[in-house]
């Protein structure tokens, strides 16, 4: 399914909303959006429990930014990703990328109908390290 096409392609993007990103520096989420953020990429951070993180203005939903979002960075438990996917269909993004751990079949085949991107169980920091490093 983490074809090397679809990650390229996705890794070309660069406005990410990281959903369930953390402003604790020892979080996963964390440190994936901090390294993103260094390497050129645009953060945007979706957590309803903060008001920045990482320098950037934090929002409570996809659906909240005012910007067009590109990826749709995922940091959330799997049951949680089906309106996540909804959402990111909502606000046409372009791709949608489920962290380690974050396996959910069909969303991941209603983002695929809907003409997104889908990278489901891997990570963008250790992709990104494998193209670009």
């Amino acid at each position: 399914m983490n074809d090397f096409d679809t990650i390229k392609k996705i890794l070309s993007f660069k406005t990410v909303a990281v959903v369930g990103l953390s402003p604790k520096p020892e979080r996963p989420s964390h440190s994936v959006a901090a390294y993103l953020q260094s390497q050129g990429y645009r953060i945007i951070p979706v957590n309803p429990g903060h008001n920045e993180i990482l320098g950037e203005k934090s929002y409570p939903s996809l659906k909240d930014i005012p910007q067009q979002v590109e990826v749709v960075d995922i940091f959330r438990r799997s049951e949680a990703v089906p309106s996540i996917v909804a959402d990111a269909i909502a606000i046409q993004a372009q791709a949608v990328w489920m962290q380690d751990g974050v396996i959910n079949e069909d969303a991941a085949e209603q983002a695929r109908q809907a003409g997104l991107l889908v990278v489901m169980n891997d990570c963008m920091l250790r992709r990104h390290h494998q193209f670009y490093s």
